[in-house]
């Protein structure tokens, strides 16, 4: 094997390393909300989210599945998502007791139930990577609701409507996949880390003048699906592969 062959094997297990940090990131995130420390939980589901962001880019950019074939990006992604993006906040919720009593359980089920099933789901990217129904980013979803101190009733409606989303073909984009507004889509989302980060490291006394700006981006994401689903003709498959 050459070297610079050499270097691009380990470059590909380097990034799959990179991506299983997620996994050691959910669980200090997890301890901590057990913990009660639940500023510091939140800024490590931060941190989950920006590695998962980060390391479908840079594996698309060496080619990981040419380099390093023998474990699969995406079953790896979809392993930590489960832990990251369902589990951790699920507890998040169940522990700040966002629901009402008797409610936890329920909702709980119910949201593991529709994800394992949006998981299972063989199309769940468009050719042009819009996914098939809502991929329930709950570590989104139920931060903003903490820190925007939503109505527990209205947890119980919003989460409802979100697992019955997953199981739709409402078009949802991929944030950083999607070509269509991508420079607007990874500004508004920028702009939404930076405030979710500022009102964590505070939770939960942050300053009030950030909370609105949490609720531009799922506004922005809303107005895509709806453009993409029920507007557009389906354009031109992008060229990019799938991590």
């Amino acid at each position: 094997m050459k070297l610079t062959e050499r270097r691009l094997v380990v470059a590909g297990f380097s990034v799959h390393a990179f991506t299983a940090l997620g996994a050691i990131a959910g669980l200090l995130a997890l301890a901590a909300i057990l913990d009660g420390r639940i500023r510091e939980g939140l800024i490590w589901l931060i941190v989950c989210q920006l590695l998962d962001g980060f390391d479908g880019p840079i594996a698309r950019k060496l080619d990981v599945k040419t380099h390093a074939p023998q474990l699969n990006g995406h079953t790896l992604d979809l392993v930590i998502d489960y832990a990251t993006c369902v589990v951790v906040p699920v507890v998040l919720m169940i522990e700040l007791q966002m629901l009402p009593p008797g409610w936890d359980i329920v909702i709980a089920s119910l949201i593991f139930f529709t994800y394992a099933l949006w998981f299972a789901r063989s199309d769940q990217e468009t050719e042009d990577f819009w996914f098939n129904g809502f991929p329930a980013s709950w570590n989104l979803v139920i931060p903003t609701m903490l820190i925007l101190e939503i109505n527990s009733s209205w947890v119980i409606i919003s989460s409802i409507v979100i697992c019955l989303l997953q199981l739709t073909n409402l078009k949802f984009p991929h944030l950083i996949k999607v070509k269509t507004l991508r420079p607007l889509t990874l500004s508004l989302a920028a702009v939404y880390f930076l405030a979710m980060t500022a009102l964590s490291l505070e939770y939960p006394t942050g300053p009030d003048v950030l909370k609105p700006i949490l609720l531009i981006a799922p506004i922005y994401i809303i107005s895509l699906m709806i453009w993409r689903t029920f507007v557009a003709n389906k354009g031109e498959p992008e060229l990019e592969p799938n991590n």
